[in-house]
């Protein structure tokens, strides 16, 4: 089982997670390090080179995001496979827990670019599922979905709705190298995004004024 502390509002937070401080939040407000924390936590230790050529970029820009991303102790480098002609590099942890309403306040313009990134990680990571439909066995491609169910709730109902949804998807299996090592033959990754949107028909808060719970897993879940 998976060591937990207590986070803020009484969410349980996993020992392979990192609440993201002021510092943290900074070093993530990059679409291109989003994305590097997230292969590193889905496919695991890799080089910048490698890395570059999933992303599209070159290997200069993805080695200077790695070692910003070292700095702020997202990665680290994994000595045990590198060289001298090649520096690996690993993630320091699973999960990104991003849930201090405060900081909406210190830093509103890193907190948007921060939303924005993973925003923009999430949109990509769909196109990539898209593109391979055509591909895709049809047992996968019929339980793919892509919904959207408008409700009227107020705060605390939202609250309850996304709780819920995190006590339903913890009964599911992970996906870690331990999980796939013992599943049962025929399982695959499965991403379920979620966001819960308000659309508010009145005028809005000032802009950082709440922040909701949010886990980034296999991205920055």
């Amino acid at each position: 089982m998976t060591d937990t502390s207590e986070g803020r509002n009484g969410f349980h937070l996993e020992a392979d997670a990192v609440v993201l401080d002021a510092k943290g939040l900074r070093a993530l407000a990059h679409p291109v390090r989003v994305q590097l924390v997230g292969l590193l936590r889905k496919y695991g230790p890799s080089t910048a080179t490698r890395l570059a050529e999933r992303l599209g970029v070159n290997s200069g820009t993805a080695s200077y995001h790695l070692r910003q991303l070292g700095a702020a102790g997202f990665v680290e480098e994994d000595t045990e496979r590198g060289n001298a002609r090649e520096r690996w590099w690993r993630s320091v942890h699973q999960r990104t827990w991003f849930n201090d309403t405060n900081l909406a306040d210190q830093e509103p313009e890193a907190v948007l670019a921060y939303l924005q990134s993973i925003a923009a990680t999430y949109t990509l990571r769909t196109q990539q599922t898209l593109n391979e439909l055509q591909t895709m066995p049809r047992t996968w491609r019929d339980n793919l979905d892509m919904s959207d169910w408008a409700l009227r709730l107020t705060p605390e109902e939202t609250a309850a709705l996304h709780q819920e949804l995190r006590e339903v998807l913890a009964r599911y299996r992970p996906d870690t190298p331990e999980a796939a090592a013992s599943a049962p033959a025929g399982a695959e990754r499965v991403g379920v995004i979620t966001h819960v949107l308000p659309e508010l028909d009145v005028p809005s808060a000032p802009a950082g004024a709440y922040v909701p719970q949010k886990a980034i897993g296999t991205e920055p879940s």
